[in-house]
């Protein structure tokens, strides 16, 4: 008979910790971060306040980590009928539905206070809209009756860099409008190509996405088509003469290569290259903002090389 020593068995707080940890669903608050980072750097041209930046960050990692939250409350029926998510905290009971509500709000209450007391008023209230739009537009109202459900809900995962350069000037500008517009673009041929390899999933819990409703091949048309409109949106932007030479060049070649992918998933059979698709996406999302942050550091306006 072997023991287990104390290291190796998880006592009920660590479990509980990590139970509230999935619940926040961290991998996707990073990505939104480091939106809201690229916002601040090109806001300020350089290197932001620190002060600034650590509130913006810990802001925005509040409000998305209770967004997320109320998300996993509202929709743990869908998430106990797919295999990807029955095991969610609020779907096995590690946290009551009372908790995961509470949690939810608090956190954003946190998170708008913060904002509104160390940064500005505009940039609390764009958060607090990212959260209120998630919960109430997306997950309640078109989750569940929409094939556009991630098209419209997108906006509230573009709001970040906006809320990063508002935290900076304090005004919601041309450049955060593009910042907003090129995320929302990215959303639904990133969230397309991960529907495509859960079609079966959404389907069984009844959730119209796309894939289930009208099919694999208009799923894949519809990326390469949002996929070419955000290369153009992309391209746009640095006409405004508000990103230099550094973000296009780098933003050109991500978005080459999504078009890549996005033809080769048309080109194969079934959802074959929707994974490395959806995986792309990913990396294109932080190397892009990556490029934003690299050419306010490094500033080379395009036109100065014509």
């Amino acid at each position: 008979m072997t023991t287990q020593t104390t290291s190796q068995v998880a006592s009920p707080s660590q479990s509980l910790f990590k139970a509230y940890v999935e619940l926040t669903k961290p991998r996707i608050i990073v990505l939104l971060l480091f939106t809201a980072l690229g916002g601040m750097f090109l806001a300020a041209q350089g290197t932001p306040d620190v002060v600034v930046m650590l509130v913006v960050l810990v802001g925005g990692a509040l409000a998305s980590a209770g967004a997320n939250a109320l998300n996993q409350w509202f929709d743990r029926d869908i998430d106990e009928a797919m295999s990807r998510t029955r095991k969610r905290p609020v779907v096995v009971g590690a946290i009551s539905n009372t908790h995961a509500i509470a949690f939810g709000v608090l956190t954003n209450v946190v998170a708008f206070a913060l904002l509104a007391t160390l940064v500005n008023l505009l940039s609390a209230v764009l958060t607090l809209s990212a959260t209120l739009f998630y919960v109430f537009v997306y997950t309640m109202a078109l989750k569940r009756t929409s094939t556009q459900n991630i098209v419209i809900g997108g906006a509230a995962g573009a709001i970040p860099p906006a809320v990063g350069w508002v935290a900076i000037t304090g005004s919601l500008d041309l450049p955060a409008i593009y910042l907003f517009a090129i995320v929302f673009f990215w959303t639904p041929p990133h969230f397309w190509a991960l529907s495509l390899l859960l079609k079966d999933d959404y389907a069984s819990a009844n959730v119209p996405m796309l894939p289930v409703v009208a099919g694999v091949d208009i799923t894949k048309r519809s990326i390469l088509l949002y996929t070419l409109l955000m290369l153009a949106l992309t391209t746009m932007f640095a006409l405004t003469g508000a990103v230099g030479l550094v973000y296009l060049a780098g933003s050109v070649v991500l978005g080459v290569l999504f078009i890549y992918y996005a033809v080769r998933l048309m080109q194969r059979p079934g959802v074959e290259g929707a994974k490395p698709l959806y995986l792309y996406s990913l990396l294109y999302l932080g190397a892009l903002f990556l490029a934003i942050i690299a050419d306010s550091l490094f500033k080379v306006g395009w036109y100065s090389w014509m």
